[in-house]
């Protein structure tokens, strides 16, 4: 096992520092070209005709697109509990970045029925539920494709956890309007039943 890892631990390194191309989502992008006394318009569809529903600031960073129009020239976003539409001639690609256990920087999961979440931080994932004491499992192994900027993951961690990661363009959290573009199968232990929600690059709080 120790090979795979290593293996594993060795892609993330060649691809940690390669940036993503503007084609790849979801993924974070950050405002750019917007005066400083302007806003970019979230609008409620893909069009300059749709009403505006909100609006970025001109620095606004870590907005995460998780879809495209059919032309590619609108990206979806989140914003309140449901979703709009962002020029993205004004929208700069971060890229996904790869940290040191071969997951997507910021990576964290939910789901309902219970309410569930599951984070990421420095090979721990932390899992919580709704009633129940909060659980953590150490990473043994986070398997991609070998496909570049392919956010596919199999996870395997510490007590017989294990989780799936894959892009899926309309995930619903079951609980708002919002869509994101990975979604998620887990199961907390080898005697747990599956559960199953959406995954998202950006923070909780919307603030990165």
């Amino acid at each position: 096992m120790r090979l795979f890892v290593l293996a594993g631990l060795a892609f993330a390194a060649a691809h940690a520092s390669a940036p993503a191309t503007a084609d790849d989502l979801p993924q974070l992008f950050d405002v750019t070209g917007v005066a400083s006394d302007d806003v970019l318009n979230i609008r409620t569809g893909p069009t300059a005709q749709a009403p505006a529903i909100g609006g970025l600031a001109p620095d606004a960073r870590g907005i995460e697109v998780t879809a495209r129009d059919s032309r590619g020239t609108w990206g979806r976003i989140n914003t309140g509990e449901g979703t709009g539409w962002v020029f993205l001639r004004y929208m700069a690609a971060r890229g996904v970045h790869i940290d040191n256990y071969n997951l997507p920087v910021g990576l964290r999961c939910f789901g309902t029925e219970p309410f569930w979440n599951l984070t990421h931080a420095d090979g721990v994932l932390r899992y919580e539920a709704m009633g129940e004491e909060p659980v953590q499992f150490a990473v043994d192994i986070a398997q991609d494709a070998m496909l570049r900027d392919d956010l596919r993951r199999m996870i395997r961690a510490e007590g017989g956890a294990v989780a799936y990661v894959h892009p899926a363009t309309d995930c619903s959290d079951g609980m708002s309007d919002m869509l994101f573009g990975l979604a998620v199968a887990f199961m907390p232990g080898p005697d747990a039943r599956l559960l199953t929600g959406c995954c998202s690059l950006a923070p909780a709080d919307g603030t990165r």
